[in-house]
């Protein structure tokens, strides 16, 4: 059973990470192209905005379940994902500017290859077992 739950909660956490990641595409999109602020700037932007929508549905949706997240203080876990999330939105900059400069690949496609790394990599990893651990 146990299994079963880990794998459920993999597939939570990858769900919100996607809705959080099409709100942080979007205006990683909307202030490059629009607004015309350079894409790593825009990373910066939508990742603030994509980590909030993905921390409210990790901490009442994703982890509620199998982790005392709701009796968490909200401040303490916010704190966790916030470095998590600065460290995150880094990588992707970094990430991104080295695939797309030194690929020449087109900064929308180089994102999404740099996203799955940090996410899978490190993202999920670090907020089951730090930010929305069992205490």
């Amino acid at each position: 059973m146990n299994r079963r739950n880990n794998i459920y909660t993999f597939i939570k956490a990858q769900l919100s990470a996607f809705i959080g990641g099409i709100v942080d595409y979007l205006i990683m999109i909307g202030s490059t192209e629009y607004l015309q602020i350079h894409y790593t700037v825009s990373i910066l932007l939508g990742g603030i905005v994509g980590a909030l929508a993905n921390f409210t549905i990790n901490r009442n949706w994703t982890f509620e379940g199998t982790t005392d997240a709701a009796s968490t203080k909200m401040g303490f876990q916010l704190l966790k994902f916030a470095i998590i999330v600065g460290v995150s939105i880094l990588l992707k900059a970094m990430g991104t500017y080295l695939v797309t400069e030194g690929g020449r690949i087109d900064y929308r496609i180089s994102r999404v290859m740099v996203d799955l790394m940090v996410s899978l990599g490190f993202n999920y990893t670090l907020q089951k077992y730090w930010v929305f651990k069992r205490t």
